[in-house]
């Protein structure tokens, strides 16, 4: 059993902030305490990712009464800094609700894009860049239709025109809002540095492309046929992550309504600096709740009837097997996959009941008694009542820690590992099942999240 995630006026004052005591074992039997910075903000109902940049965290966040609005909050302690109502107009269900844009345009300050509500003519939504910190208005630009903005390095990459037949790429100088370059077509943010930009061009032969930010110079593409074969088709979904030189795409399966065919699918990397295959591992389905693809792959092989094998954690920078577990050992079905902080077991969770758990490196089981593991709080989540959109949004998941020996959920305050929230700026970022953000600061090194 394993499902992907679903691709007030509030006041947001009284953000708690305190400590978070860690025990660290040392060389000896003595144990340390450590303790970490750490707030969260109850007065929010986050429904998308989050976005973070000169201080400030930036995110969507959805009223009682349906309507979405754009909230910065500091890093630091998690106060409300600003809130303006949001909107999307043109985004796919599967995507998710669309995440605002923060770019840092000097040292602590920065710029939030996102797209307001205000309609005019035959335009249906206005993007608005904000101050980070003041939430003052810098600059706007009609849409008619849109995926939503990205950071793309030191400047804020839009597809437009999403429903139309003339739908292009923007990128966009993030202090005026001023046209540098374009692209026809629609495409995605992967990966960005200050100098390139990976672009996901979403088309009948989709391709992963590199270009110069300042010239918007094509570098390199990749069609991502020549990776996982022919006959890719998005419909199903995708995840990249981009960590040190490389980017590792997953491509999820799709089967056509029509045909009945099912479409190519599996994970691959890419190069960053030249754009070649490091390695590809075809016809495996990506699980959750998981790491990010550019992190902490595992994965499922499915064969040609498609029956599922077993479950692989995968090496990001080689793609080889760290580990794995036969088909024969996974149980028959009411499970629910549950990895601990350091992913290196594998649990399957049922819910308060006994269940099991292996060793990842081994592949043997290990008693359960001791085990606890990460898995999603809500296995049967509800579409967001969003006014005004297409029905099949949702939130972005929440994980909560559970005794596999019971099939419990574990009770306090716990906080998810660092596969599952990522670490920004040694901050660790992540949304409760009830729309509350959290954070703490363990230092954690940088590194993209299951959500990326």
């Amino acid at each position: 059993m394993q499902r992907p995630p679903r691709k007030p006026s509030i006041a947001l004052a009284g953000a708690l902030v305190g400590t978070l005591a860690a025990t660290a074992c040392s060389g000896s039997d003595a144990a340390t305490t450590t303790t970490f910075p750490t707030w969260q903000n109850t007065q929010v109902n986050v429904v998308s990712r989050m976005a973070v940049a000169g201080g400030v965290v930036a995110t969507t966040s959805m009223k009682p009464d349906g309507t979405l609005e754009t909230v910065a909050v500091g890093l630091r302690d998690g106060r409300r800094l600003w809130a303006y109502p949001a909107t999307m107009a043109g985004r796919l269900p599967g995507m998710g609700v669309s995440t605002p844009a923060i770019v840092e345009t000097s040292q602590g300050q920065g710029v939030v894009v996102a797209l307001d509500p205000a309609k005019s003519g035959h335009w249906n939504a206005t993007l608005v860049a904000r101050d980070a910190r003041s939430g003052a208005q810098k600059w706007t630009r009609p849409m008619h239709s849109t995926f939503g903005p990205q950071r793309c390095g030191p400047y804020v990459c839009v597809s437009e025109h999403t429903a139309l037949a003339k739908a292009r790429t923007v990128v966009l100088d993030p202090l005026t809002g001023k046209l540098l370059w374009k692209l026809p077509g629609i495409s995605e943010v992967e990966g960005s540095d200050q100098a390139r930009v990976l672009l996901l061009r979403l088309a009948a032969n989709p391709m992963v492309e590199s270009y110069e930010l300042k010239t918007g110079k094509l570098q390199w593409q990749q069609p991502i046929e020549q990776a996982l074969g022919p006959g890719v088709d998005m419909s199903g979904g995708w995840a990249f992550g981009a960590t040190g030189d490389d980017l590792v795409g997953y491509v999820a399966p799709y089967t056509n309504p029509q045909t009945k065919k099912v479409s190519a699918f599996g994970l691959f990397s890419i190069k960053i600096g030249d754009g070649t295959v490091n390695w590809m591992r075809p016809s495996v389905v990506r699980v959750y709740p998981s790491g990010n693809p550019g992190y902490a792959p595992v994965v499922r092989p499915v064969d040609r009837q498609g029956a599922y094998g077993g479950f692989a954690r995968l090496e990001s920078e080689s793609g080889r097997v760290l580990g794995q577990i036969t088909a024969a050992d996974v149980p028959g079905s009411g499970w629910w996959l549950a990895f601990p902080d350091r992913m290196d077991k594998l649990g399957f969770l049922k819910h308060n009941a006994k269940g099991s758990a292996f060793d990842l490196a081994t592949g043997k089981p290990v008693p359960v008694e001791e085990e606890r593991g990460w898995s999603f709080c809500v296995t049967d989540p509800k579409p967001l009542p969003l006014r005004g959109q297409a029905p099949g949004f949702y939130s972005t998941a929440a994980v909560c820690e559970y005794d596999l020996a019971t099939g419990k959920r574990v009770q306090g305050e716990v906080v998810p590992p660092p596969w599952f929230t990522g670490s920004q700026d040694g901050w660790r970022l992540w949304r409760d099942e009830k729309g509350a953000i959290h954070a703490v600061n363990d230092q954690t090194a940088a590194a993209p999240g299951m959500y990326g």
